[in-house]
């Protein structure tokens, strides 16, 4: 029974009720200044008056403004679950027209019909209630009740039927609007491609995050340890300037990635999403083929600057050996921030998980391709200490720059050693 009569009693109900009435005021408007229609029955007045009501509405839909209007208040007065179902933007092709023009004609259709039951129907119910020979719609006038009459009995459910006319008639108006004002095919694939784009773009900020401060905070960590266990004055001066100079370096990244969280905030605009900006977004989020460009190039670091990384390895008490065959301006500036990124990772892990183990760089150019490997012994290794590499965060978004740079990763334990290669093609997309 709930489910009967919830229906009945939701303010969703009377919303849509009112939508359709105003579509059956247009109408009736229009009926009553149409020329000559006292004159007619009631099939010349359709005759007569619904192509004056089609054409006119036909006429509305020309106008860009319309769409939008018609779009608010199907919103305000339909109630969908979802308003982003229902467009409340101005026509901006020819299809939108032919679209709005179906929803205006359909929609004073269904509100005429609806309508013109809401007024026939309480009257018809009043009549049972109130004559003793009522009159049911349509002209159907039963005999008069001898006794106890029983007529009053069928009032009730011609209101009750009425009530489920406007909630199905309403779920009818509902599902035109989000058909006919909704987002077009090539608009709802355009939304799709931002919300995909957003969602690179918010992958590429938190990788950016993930590799910078965690590989501060790893270094950090381990310097803090080493000098409160060594207790020399010299070392314990050299791992606080290790350790400012890291998390200066920190700061720096989070500032640049805050302030490009910010920039992408801003850019809302699905019809700046079909301009020139590639996938990945705009202000250098995406560079050519879709690959990750997050920040400034200018600012972000790149294999040039691995000597200070390992450098800073060095001082957290592991051996690096780094072999580095790239020649100055080969590689293009995507690959170069990248490849820093993935080594960093490496590193980072070897630190974090196989503390003080010696560990292996190897960087260089070879038949067109930039490989990258980062090994450490796994000797000594705590695996305890950490989930396993295999499952991190890290590796899987070593994996994601690998792909979207056009290469593959792999990583894993090869002759008492983890190794993590990389190998990405000189040329983007090839």
């Amino acid at each position: 029974m709930p489910r009967i009569f919830a229906p009945l009693l939701s303010a969703a109900t009377y919303a849509r009720w009112l939508h359709l009435a105003i579509g059956w005021i247009f109408a009736g408007v229009v009926l009553m200044i149409y020329p000559g229609t006292y004159a007619f029955g009631p099939g010349g007045i359709l005759l007569r008056a619904v192509p004056m009501d089609v054409a006119l509405l036909v006429l509305a839909a020309l106008l860009p403004a319309m769409r939008r209007a018609e779009g608010v208040q199907a919103r305000l007065l339909l109630m969908p679950e979802r308003e982003q179902d229902i467009a409340a933007e101005p026509a901006r092709s020819w299809a939108d027209r032919r679209r709005t023009a179906a929803w205006l004609v359909g929609r004073v259709a269904l509100g005429s019909l609806v309508g013109m039951f809401s007024v026939v129907v309480p009257a018809a119910a009043f009549d049972l209630l109130v004559r003793p020979a009522p009159q049911l719609p349509g002209g159907l006038r039963l005999p008069a009740a001898d006794g106890l009459p029983w007529y009053p009995l069928l009032a009730p459910v011609l209101l009750f039927a009425l009530g489920w006319l406007v909630v199905w008639a309403g779920r009818l108006q509902l599902a035109m609007a989000r058909r006919l004002l909704g987002p077009s095919p090539a608009e709802r694939l355009a939304a799709a491609e931002l919300r995909a784009e957003r969602l690179l773009e918010r992958n590429l900020l938190a990788r950016e995050l993930h590799d910078s401060i965690g590989h501060a905070l790893t270094v950090t960590v381990i310097q803090a340890g080493a000098a409160r266990e060594v207790g020399d004055g010299a070392f314990v001066a050299k791992a606080l300037e290790v350790i400012e100079e890291t998390g200066r370096q920190a700061m720096a990244d989070l500032e640049r990635t805050l302030a490009l969280l910010r920039d992408t905030g801003e850019a809302a605009d699905p019809a700046e999403a079909g301009g020139a900006r590639g996938i990945g977004g705009a202000r250098g989020i995406g560079g050519a083929h879709g690959t990750p460009q997050a920040g400034d190039a200018r600012e972000r670091p790149g294999i040039e600057q691995l000597p200070a990384l390992l450098d800073t390895a060095r001082s957290a008490g592991s051996p690096v050996e780094a072999w580095i065959d790239v020649p100055s301006g080969r590689l293009p500036g995507v690959l170069s921030r990248e490849g820093y990124r993935i080594v960093q990772e490496g590193v980072t892990n070897a630190l974090k998980y196989a503390p003080g183990e010696p560990i292996s760089v190897r960087v260089a150019l070879r038949d067109g391709r930039l490989e990258l490997r980062c090994a450490n012994a796994l000797a000594g290794a705590a695996p305890a200490r950490g989930t396993p590499r295999r499952g991190g965060k890290g590796l899987r978004g070593i994996r994601e720059r690998a792909v979207l740079l056009g290469g593959e990763a792999s990583a894993g334990a090869e002759s008492g050693e983890w190794v993590l290669a990389v190998r990405v093609p000189l040329r983007l997309g090839a």
